[in-house]
């Protein structure tokens, strides 16, 4: 069984919360909705990758050369390989998974970037705070101060998470 936030009563888009949420519960409470979807014209992909380090670079490889064909060039390109090699790093520190699945869609005003895993979702992570001399624990504070809306998606027992992001377009 999934388990997902409710969306506002009101029928606005849900924006990032302000002040902002602790990064291990998401910043905004739902994903968009699945493909296909307007606006992308076929600007989308799915890979998948083993859960290793070396998917890291594979990842940010990938995501980079559909961003070059689709024409996304400057800083959404540049936001979008971070955010993707962020996403994807988590996925292989924390997970605990065999594999990690990535999408990347480019549509008018935005950037979709998606990384599901077969971890055990938020929460279960790191609970201290981090410190400034860690090396590691602000790759979710990253994400929040890059994207425009993002979020969590984990079942309740069967194991996954998925994190996905909103990169706006100024390019």
């Amino acid at each position: 069984m999934i388990r997902l936030t409710t969306a506002p009563a009101r029928s606005e888009v849900p924006r990032k919360a302000r002040p902002p949420v602790s990064p291990s519960c998401g910043a905004t409470p739902l994903p968009l909705p699945r493909s296909p979807w307007p606006g992308a014209d076929g600007r989308r992909d799915r890979f998948e990758l083993p859960a290793v380090p070396a998917a890291v670079a594979t990842a940010r490889r990938t995501t980079g050369e559909r961003m070059r064909r689709w024409g996304v060039a400057g800083d959404a390109r540049d936001t979008a390989l971070l955010v993707m090699s962020e996403l994807v790093t988590n996925a292989v520190l924390h997970s605990g998974g065999e594999r990690v699945v990535c999408r990347v869609e480019a549509r008018t005003e935005l950037l979709f970037i998606e990384v599901a895993d077969e971890g055990r979702g938020p929460g279960h992570g790191r609970t201290d705070p981090v410190r400034p001399e860690d090396e590691c624990g602000r790759g979710l504070i990253l994400l929040d101060a890059l994207a425009s809306r993002w979020g969590v998606v984990a079942p309740d027992a069967a194991g996954g998470c998925t994190v996905w992001a909103e990169i706006a377009r100024k390019d």
